[in-house]
């Protein structure tokens, strides 16, 4: 009998544990281990910013769910991997021993890469968790009795450029319906070296389209942007030109901020000697397994995956959910056959494949693979996307809520964007 641990209860640890659940014989125990006791789904994160979505929509308790499946469940968090005993401290000091542990914490969070950002104690706010979707909104509603300038993006290092796009268009529709827009002049400033690069070197007409949505929508964009320090009201920021060199410092006028942080691996998964690159990102083989663990599996934001190309202000490859899903698929069916005495063969696809959000359109794109050339390299846009990112949403949550083992992008994502055929 084996013991299973997954580390971490999101978009991937959830997944995980219903696969693990469906495929493994039942004298194999599962529990998962996850620092909150709630699910949350962190692409309605924008929506939730701007009142669209409240915490009760888009967030599940864990435990119940995972005891209809005779899965274990910890609701604290984790503050030492002793990788070497196979075992993992709690806070409290409680310990959990495994024989297999699948690591889908997500990322850390790294305000601390730029001075005065960040929502606790800073000037910026972030829509990567409920929470700070939550901390935007309260602010928002004072915003709206007096609005003045907005600056959104993403500051170097960070990896998932698709959601700062969407709550800028989102942000956009939500103060045209409220007949505010003309009194809230909107900068993008990313770490992008142009519009559209999204950490992945484009994809299809990313660039062209994203600047004339852009342009429509009336926002101005600074890219290679290195964002340095951020003060009450004004952001520093130093632009680049393609070479590297110094091309413009700016000093951003804000009311409100909302910028991506940089992405570091959280820190009691950095902290384990040789399982880290230096950014604290699980390094992983071909079959989502640790190099220097054989026991230790990994999926997600977590896992090191090498830029797709080097930029002068450093931006990194992002981890979508149909990505994600082949990831943590792999890790079961690996784990499975290792159980069952057969050789360890399954892989990832690595494909990006993404739906994001406009607030009354949106744009889809398809990478596959994720690093170039690419057989599919497609984009596009419409309101058919906003709507099929609205049923998504619908969809995702009432699989988590029945259980599912089987891929829910994979059944859902990749039939709304009709390329199935292309998969094959």
């Amino acid at each position: 009998m084996a013991h299973i641990v997954i580390m971490g209860a999101g978009v991937g640890g959830m997944p995980a544990a219903y696969e693990m659940r469906a495929m493994l014989p039942k004298e194999h125990r599962i529990t998962v281990v996850s620092a909150v006791d709630y699910f949350q789904f962190t692409p309605s994160n924008p929506w939730v910013a701007v009142g669209w979505r409240d915490r009760e929509a888009i967030t599940l308790k864990i435990a119940p769910l995972l005891a209809k499946k005779d899965i274990a469940f910890i609701a604290k968090p984790v503050v030492t991997i002793a990788a070497t005993e196979n075992r993992l401290v709690l806070e409290g000091g409680d310990t959990v021993d495994y024989d297999y542990l699948v690591i889908t914490t997500g990322p850390k969070l790294f305000f601390d890469e730029v001075p005065g950002s960040g929502p606790h104690g800073g000037h910026t706010h972030s829509v990567c968790t409920v929470g700070h979707a939550e901390g935007w909104y309260k602010d928002y509603q004072e915003f709206l009795k007096n609005p003045g300038p907005l600056v959104i993006g993403a500051m170097p290092f960070a990896s998932c450029f698709g959601p700062a796009y969407e709550f800028a268009f989102i942000l956009d529709t939500d103060l045209r319906r409220r007949k505010l827009r003309h009194k809230v002049p909107i900068t993008f400033v990313t770490s992008e070296p142009y519009i559209g690069h999204l950490g992945l070197g484009g994809v299809g007409d990313s660039k062209s389209m994203l600047e004339s949505e852009l342009r429509s929508h009336d926002m101005k964009w600074i890219t290679n942007a290195k964002t340095t320090k951020v003060e009450q009201g004004k952001m520093f920021v130093t632009q680049l030109d393609d070479h590297g060199a110094l091309y413009k410092e700016h000093e951003v006028p804000f009311k409100m901020a909302m910028m991506l942080p940089a992405f570091k691996g959280v820190d009691a998964v950095a902290a384990v000697p040789n399982l880290c690159n230096p950014r604290g990102f699980v390094l992983i083989d071909e079959f989502q397994r640790s190099k220097a663990y054989k026991n230790i599996f990994s999926a997600g934001v977590c896992v090191a995956i090498p830029p797709v190309e080097v930029t002068v202000v450093p931006t990194g490859a992002p981890k979508t959910g149909y990505m994600i899903e082949t990831m943590i698929s792999a890790i079961v069916h690996n784990i499975a056959d290792e159980l069952a005495g057969k050789p360890v063969e399954t892989k990832g696809t690595w494909n990006a494949i993404c739906l994001a959000d406009f607030g009354d359109t949106g744009a889809a794109f398809v990478a596959l693979p994720q690093i170039p050339p690419r057989n599919v390299n497609w984009f596009k846009k419409g309101k058919w996307v906003h709507l099929a990112k609205i049923a998504f949403e619908k969809y995702f949550m009432r699989k988590l809520k029945t259980g599912t083992s089987e891929p829910i992008y994979e059944k859902y994502v990749l039939k709304a964007l009709g390329i199935v055929r292309l998969m094959r």
